[in-house]
């Protein structure tokens, strides 16, 4: 899941050597953080927070693929 992560938001940014994900379990649930660097952030987010709701489904999908759960925070 952290290596899926991260080849997206490298792909969206435009400091891609700034992207970290770091990965913690909780509960049963994978805890993804993903961090960029602050001139990116809008790229990440998106207008309304659209990209940033994309890149969750597409964690979500690839997780209960998987048969895991996964939350993802972006910093």
């Amino acid at each position: 899941m952290k290596e899926l992560l991260t080849t997206i938001a490298k792909a969206l940014v435009q400091f891609p050597d700034d992207v970290s994900v770091s990965e913690e379990e909780n509960d049963g649930v994978t805890e993804l953080t993903l961090s960029v660097n602050e001139e990116d952030m809008g790229k990440v987010i998106g207008r309304s927070g659209r990209i940033a709701k994309a890149i969750r489904s597409v964690m979500s999908a690839a997780a209960s693929k998987a048969n895991i759960r996964v939350s993802v925070d972006i910093k």
